[in-house]
């Protein structure tokens, strides 16, 4: 009798397992579905890149702000419906800011055609970020798919979850500790701030009320920075001055020079627990694209859709309307 239960134990055990498996991501998921869809997203980024070669730092972004809001299921990628759906893309974070929805759109329709109602949107989005991250000259990896589309999306998780210029170490570490990573994930990914620009109204505080800061720096900054608010708000300057379209570890070496362009930024090197780790990435390029890779992966799968829920929507903008 206790073998009998032991056996329908262990074979409870099996299905279980197997039933978890059968939910989490997997590189391999398109192998037979959609077998061409890695080669078609890569080419469609590298053209994107080759018209604008800083689209890569916003294919990045736009994928940190879809994860960070609901999980990795494109939700950031809805528009509003008047009377309807109120989407993401018009809270503070992201208004005026996130970009790059034609190049998924842009994507999607040519997957669409290769493989109809297979691909999701979140996972074009993940493989765009991948792919921008490499051909800009970083680490590449394995992506895990299988997310599915949101049929929902949050303008209030999105202004509260996201991360803000302005905020401290401890608050950093608080916010991506909510969505289950490190504090070394968190100084990784920032350092996505390798590549891309960042407009005066997100580095302003930080260029005229900071002390930490190299005053060269700050007062080149201010050259196309005005100090009031509502002057020059969206005029760009880079997060890394010496390779700002170049995916390397000078955002780190830039921190130990107190040129963080942002207040959070310097806050990742400023006497606090992760000084030693930027000192690390500043010296080390194959250890900060290690860990970039690792923490892309971990943050790839924050909440995703995947088996039933969600569906894979045919226009990356509007859910299925049946």
């Amino acid at each position: 009798m206790a073998s009998r239960t032991s056996w329908h134990c262990c074979l409870m055990a099996f299905f279980l397992l197997s039933s978890t498996a059968c939910a989490q991501l997997s590189t391999s998921f398109y192998a037979t579905s959609c077998p061409t869809l890695q080669i078609v997203v890569r080419a469609a980024v590298l053209r994107a890149l080759l018209a604008e070669r800083r689209m890569g730092a916003s294919l990045v972004r736009l994928f940190f702000h879809d994860c960070f809001v609901l999980g990795c299921d494109a939700s950031i990628l809805l528009d509003d419906v008047p009377g309807g759906l109120v989407g993401e893309k018009t809270a503070f974070p992201n208004v005026n800011s996130v970009r790059g929805y034609e190049v998924i759109d842009q994507i999607k329709s040519t997957v669409e055609l290769l493989c109809p109602g297979v691909v999701s949107c979140a996972d074009i989005t993940a493989l765009a970020a991948r792919d921008s991250t490499f051909l800009l000259g970083g680490p590449t990896w394995a992506v895990p798919l299988g997310r599915r589309d949101s049929t929902t999306a949050s303008l209030s998780a999105a202004n509260n979850d996201l991360p803000g210029p302005g905020e401290n170490l401890a608050k950093l570490i608080s916010d991506f500790g909510n969505k289950g990573l490190s504090a070394r994930d968190m100084t990784a990914l920032s350092g996505a701030h390798t590549i891309g620009f960042s407009q005066c109204q997100n580095f302003r505080a930080h260029i005229y009320n900071d002390t930490n800061i190299d005053p060269a720096f700050a007062a080149l900054r201010r050259g196309n920075c005005p100090a009031t608010s509502g002057n020059g708000d969206s005029n760009l300057a880079p997060f890394d001055l010496q390779t700002p379209l170049g995916f390397d570890n000078a955002y780190y070496r830039n921190l130990l020079a107190r040129r963080g362009l942002l207040h959070s930024d310097q806050e990742l090197f400023n006497g606090g627990s992760q000084d030693a780790l930027v000192q690390q990435y500043s010296s080390n390029p194959a250890l900060f694209f290690n860990d970039f890779a690792a923490a892309m992966i971990k943050m790839g799968n924050i909440n995703p859709l995947t088996g039933t829920s969600g569906q894979i929507r045919r226009n990356c903008r509007v859910v299925n309307s049946s």
